[in-house]
């Protein structure tokens, strides 16, 4: 048996197509909204944990956006708060503006004691670097800030604060210019690099360069340009427990050898593991 023949197929999602997916999952299939951010969260906890497996007790800052991406973000703090990490939060905006899931997820990882900083809109770099140095190493930035219905140009205070983002970084392309800041981490992009037009795969003005992106349920249009990669790198697409009838009405097959397959056969698109029984703890290094 060839476990590459009986994978299942790969589905391309547009922007529409995702959100439409979400109200059918819900409306039609009686989906719990926040299951499928549980689930999204346990995979990004799980590759974040690849990335970091070799560190002892290593250091990882969540980024959080207002919205669903930043949901997903305070969840997966919990599960690598849990896996023996250091977490620490910082909150693109205040408290206040996240409602919803979001909003039961920063209840939560609040009554754990992660306790979230929120960023001061006259500074969001300074917000940023007393975040990063509030812990006792830093070794990945979990990007949660914007999502795929991000489709004007990213504006102030949120610009510099993905610009300060990339500078903490370590750098891995052309995407990310040299700065005073000491680069010393690795990003780990939710679903899309925040500042990065999913359908396009263009930057709108200022985007995340991530080291690895773990998209959910499909790969995004905008990821399967060339030029993309200097801010997806490597892609991992995530089953979050969507209906399979839903990822195939609303999802566009990838059929390899055709239009549409991904550029660079060297940089296919992978699919997460399994989500695992518990986290596996980082190896000793």
């Amino acid at each position: 048996m060839d476990p590459a023949r009986d994978a299942p197929p790969l589905y391309v999602l547009s922007r529409d197509a995702a959100r439409r997916l979400d109200e059918a999952a819900s409306q039609e299939f009686l989906v719990p909204s926040i299951l499928l951010m549980e689930n999204a969260a346990r995979h990004v906890a799980d590759v974040a944990l690849e990335l970091v497996e070799d560190v002892d007790r290593p250091g990882a800052l969540i980024v959080c956006g207002p919205g669903n991406n930043g949901g997903d973000g305070l969840a997966a703090a919990r599960h690598l708060h849990n896996a023996g990490l250091h977490v620490g939060l910082l909150l693109a905006g205040p408290a206040s503006a996240c409602a919803g899931d979001p909003g039961v997820q920063l209840a939560i990882v609040s009554r754990m004691g992660l306790r979230p900083a929120e960023m001061d809109l006259r500074d969001p770099a300074a917000s940023l670097a007393r975040a990063c140095e509030a812990l006792p190493r830093l070794d990945l930035i979990v990007d949660a800030v914007l999502g795929t219905g991000l489709q004007r140009p990213v504006i102030e205070p949120l610009a510099s604060l993905l610009e300060a983002m990339n500078r903490r970084a370590g750098p891995r392309s052309d995407a990310r210019r040299a700065s005073g800041d000491a680069p010393s981490a690795r990003m780990l992009a939710v679903d899309v690099p925040s500042g990065l037009d999913a359908d396009t795969g263009e930057p709108l003005g200022v985007a995340v360069a991530a080291d690895v992106t773990v998209t959910f349920v499909g790969i995004k249009p905008g990821f399967l340009r060339l030029e993309s990669q200097a801010w997806v790198g490597e892609v991992v697409v995530a089953d979050i427990g969507a209906p399979r009838e839903l990822v195939e009405r609303f999802g566009t097959r990838i059929n390899p050898g055709r239009r549409g397959t991904p550029p660079d056969p060297g940089r296919t698109p992978r699919r997460a593991a399994p989500i695992p029984a518990r986290p596996t703890r980082p190896r000793r290094r």
